[in-house]
């Protein structure tokens, strides 16, 4: 039986990186990409079953080459997992037009490049999983959250909306929303951090979310996910009111 393979976006650090890692140590074939070369080459030289592919998703044409090389050098694809993305917390604080363009162009238009990249791939096939990295910060809007926050919430309205678009292929579509991670992203924050975990621990909830549950959304840690969730649900005037207490968000 010829190993699985899944296709990781992102994958130089954070999330990205352990997940590589952790599906490489299950013995999967792992494709990884990012910008950084030199990072996938660390990878890659660190485990037989890693391969780098360097990409900047934001280049629709290079996913599509990317895509096509992995596919020749594979043969089958089983995953793919989408998870580039910016924030600069410093930008956010005010209305940035160029910063939350550029925040759109990668996390969200990044990812649609990604998926449009596999989506033929995945349609013929008829099986497989397609999955988008979103984020907490999509559920409703935070403080200083310009242009992250609107762009995860994008995602997670294109993950419901794709659900059923490949639910027809036999294909599932996937959302993971992390809670805070420690990575290079999450390290601009100039902020306490609750419930603060490892990428390894995410990499361990997202593996056993895709391959094991087959959840549609993986959201972890629990004690913040769905805190977050039930703060959705209420009434505007409410919720504003929780989140200004919270964050301590007052008037100037």
């Amino acid at each position: 039986m010829s190993k699985k393979t899944i296709w990781i976006t992102g994958g130089s650090t954070g999330i990205g990186k352990a997940l590589a890692i952790k599906f490489a140590s299950k013995g999967w074939n792992v494709a990884v990409s990012a910008r950084r070369s030199e990072l996938l080459n660390e990878l890659s030289n660190s485990y037989e079953n890693i391969s780098g592919f360097p990409l900047d998703v934001t280049d629709k044409e290079k996913c599509k080459e990317i895509f096509d090389d992995i596919k020749q050098k594979y043969q089958n694809v089983d995953i793919c997992f989408f998870s580039t993305g910016t924030w600069d917390p410093k930008k956010e604080k005010d209305i940035d037009v160029e910063q939350i363009e550029n925040v759109f162009k990668v996390n969200f238009f990044g990812t649609v490049n990604s998926i449009k990249a596999v989506e033929q791939y995945f349609r013929d096939k008829k099986n497989g999983v397609i999955t988008i990295v979103s984020s907490i910060a999509g559920y409703r809007g935070l403080p200083n959250s310009t242009g992250y926050g609107p762009s995860k919430s994008a995602l997670n309205n294109l993950a419901e909306s794709l659900y059923f678009d490949f639910k027809r292929y036999n294909v599932r579509v996937c959302l993971v929303s992390p809670g805070f991670i420690k990575t290079p992203m999450t390290d601009k924050n100039d902020f306490k951090m609750p419930f603060l975990k490892t990428p390894e621990y995410a990499a361990d909830q997202i593996y056993e979310g895709l391959v094991n549950k087959k959840l549609f959304e993986i959201h972890f840690p629990k004690s913040l996910t769905i805190t977050l969730k039930l703060l959705s649900f209420l009434p505007s005037k409410i919720y504003f009111y929780l989140v200004g207490k919270l964050t301590k968000y007052q008037k100037k």
